[in-house]
């Protein structure tokens, strides 16, 4: 099929669109055949025809440059690899097969697909790839660039894709512009959508270069951006590509309107908020709280110039908290992990750090409907009680909540119980510290740090240990070593957080599992090794429908809470943005809040903003 005249495929590919128009409704077409998008679970929410995203403005005007801030530096445009730190940014001269909607839980449109194809067992899927599918020098996209991108990133990418596509037997081309995957025995009804998300790499472009390397030469794209010009670990350029082949359609329109994306990088979070405020930059999503109640106090803010806007969304906040790394002996204790958090005290932290802004983090799907609450019962009960000998017996009938204080930074009462564990757990108090009874060894850590801003968190988290006799060290480190330690699990505590989606799935055996846990560069930072946890994964993942899989998420939630594996932190359900006055939005906030990619520069916004900034002598 591969050798199909012209004249034959051009049919081929008119009877398959027309197929798709008359079976795939509104995404309940029948088995294998082509539709147009496809739904986690249930019927997708727009149909064959649909013109745009509803969350999109389609006749926003297209041009104007806008500025980005990144921190640290870059020294690759490869971001597949575990290798080298990728130039921000640099995903926007890619395509991927499908395109996720925002305003939907889980659901996919084709990009570089005009079709896909899956029986009701979910036992494979494929992808019809466009005709008109270009890359940037003008070759066309084929179904052996699929492969190729596939097989490449299972052999040489970063780990996390070998979790990911971990489902997948075999792909093949089925003709020129047809790709099908063949799953492995079991169920995951998430891998068709998970393969959608697939970035297709250029086989042509790529042979010849070792792909495993980091490299500073620009990469062969197919996507609405290519690269402009950069000056390594300090800025880097895209352009849009005016004659880009995917410009008209429904998933793209209204957006990419921005005919230039800069970043310019900056040593640390504090100097870019700077460079923010003298307006080196145009937007900025904030994520400290202290920086967003005082720090934009500035005559651009209070004459309008900048905007502060908080915009509310229904994702799920996932998990960031204190990661204990449980490959170190000193952690492999439940007693002391669960006796650290006592000393940790929120209600302090957010109403002299933080400003009130937070609430506590209690569960790894806070802010969603998956959240595990109260006691199990009903279908969760059901799902965790096969596992009841081997989960602590709060699991079944305590709701768990971390520690608690009133805020007044007297937390004796805390102490006491985190005291009467670490003795129950071997510590004892000798001269003032705490010591390993047998042995006499000091119990004394260090916390690994990214940036200097959340030293002001940790270290009254380090005086209220320095009360229980336990010595914590605090340590700040550059991007570059600090990356470098994580991939290893080369730290005894870090700050982490685990981002959820709507619809969780494979990403958690990347997250939980045994097998993450002994594989470097995963994300399974605390080093979980529980085959309940490991079950558990693969049970949400396997899940049929949307209840079950809310139940499973539950149960998974519930038996990581009480793993103590971290010390939960605090989230927000909103955005907190901040930006110059020279851009359009969109009216309409989807379920995970603001798009930025579908914003705009008003010409007649950005005239006036340099007008007045010079007026202000900030220009």
């Amino acid at each position: 099929m591969t050798t199909m005249s012209r004249k034959f495929k051009c049919a081929a590919a008119a009877l398959a669109a027309l197929a798709a128009l008359a079976g795939a409704g509104n995404g309940q077409a029948g088995e294998s055949e082509p539709r147009h998008g496809v739904a986690m679970h249930g019927a997708v929410k727009y149909g064959p025809d649909f013109r745009h995203f509803d969350y999109v403005n389609p006749a926003a005007p297209k041009g104007g440059k806008v500025k980005m801030a990144a921190i640290g530096g870059f020294d690759s445009f490869n971001q597949f690899i575990i290798k080298g730190e990728p130039a921000a940014g640099i995903g926007l001269i890619y395509d991927s097969l499908m395109t996720d909607s925002a305003d939907e839980p889980f659901s996919q449109y084709g990009q570089l697909a005009e079709s896909v194809e899956m029986p009701e067992d979910r036992s494979w899927v494929a992808f019809t790839l466009r005709g008109e599918a270009r890359w940037h020098d003008g070759k066309p996209i084929t179904a052996e660039d699929v492969i190729f991108t596939f097989n490449t990133l299972i052999g040489q990418g970063q780990p996390f894709f070998r979790f990911y596509y971990a489902g997948v037997d075999k792909v093949e081309a089925t003709s020129e512009r047809r790709v099908k995957f063949t799953f492995k025995p079991g169920e995951n009804r998430e891998l068709p959508l998970i393969l959608g998300q697939l970035a297709v790499l250029p086989q042509h472009y790529w042979q010849g270069r070792d792909f495993a390397k980091t490299t500073l030469e620009p990469p062969l794209g197919s996507g609405p951006y290519r690269m402009a010009r950069f000056e390594p670990n300090r800025t880097v350029v895209y352009e849009r590509v005016a004659g880009y082949w995917g410009k008209d359609l429904a998933v793209n329109r209204g957006f990419h309107n921005f005919a230039e994306i800069q970043y310019d990088y900056y040593r640390d979070a504090t100097v870019a908020l700077e460079a923010f405020k003298a307006g080196a930059f145009d937007y900025r999503a904030e994520n400290i709280s202290k920086n967003w109640a005082v720090a934009y106090d500035i005559p651009a803010l209070n004459e309008g110039l900048i905007n502060k806007i908080e915009v509310k969304h229904k994702m799920p906040a996932g998990m960031q908290g204190f990661a204990y790394n449980t490959r170190r002996d000193l952690f492999a204790d439940i007693r002391v992990r669960r006796a650290l958090a006592y000393a940790f005290d929120f209600t302090w932290s957010n109403e002299h750090l933080f400003y009130g802004q937070y609430v506590r983090t209690r569960s790894y799907f806070d802010n969603s409907e998956m959240a595990a609450e109260g006691r199990p019962e009903g279908g969760e009960l059901e799902i965790l009680e096969p596992y009841r000998n081997r989960l602590p017996g709060e699991v079944f009938d305590t709701a768990y909540q971390p520690p608690a204080t009133d805020g007044s930074g007297r937390i004796r009462s805390n102490l006491r119980q985190a005291d009467k564990l670490l003795k129950e757990a071997g510590w004892v108090i000798e001269d003032g510290r705490r010591v390993n009874a047998d042995s006499g060894a000091p119990f004394a850590f260090e916390t690994l740090l990214i940036s200097p801003s959340f030293e002001r968190v940790v270290l009254p988290f380090a005086k209220n240990l320095e009360r229980l006799g336990v010595k914590m060290r605090v340590r700040t480190v550059d991007s570059a070593q600090y990356i470098k330690r994580l991939e290893t699990f080369d730290f005894d505590m870090i700050v982490s957080s685990w981002g959820q989606s709507l619809s969780p799935g494979n990403e958690q055996r990347n997250f939980w599992t045994t097998e993450a846990a002994a594989r470097p560069g995963s994300r399974n930072y605390p080093g979980i090794k529980d085959w309940v946890v490991d079950e558990l994964v693969e049970k949400l993942i396997a899940a049929k429908d949307r209840d079950s899989l809310v139940l499973h998420a539950k149960a998974l939630d519930r038996v990581l809470q009480w793993g103590h594996y971290v010390i939960p932190h605090w989230h927000l359900d909103y955005q907190r943005i901040a930006f110059w006055d020279k851009f359009g939005r969109p009216k309409v906030i989807p379920i995970r809040g603001s798009q930025f990619g579908a914003w705009w520069v008003d010409a007649g916004k950005a005239a006036s903003l340099a007008e007045r900034k010079k007026r202000l002598g900030g220009g």
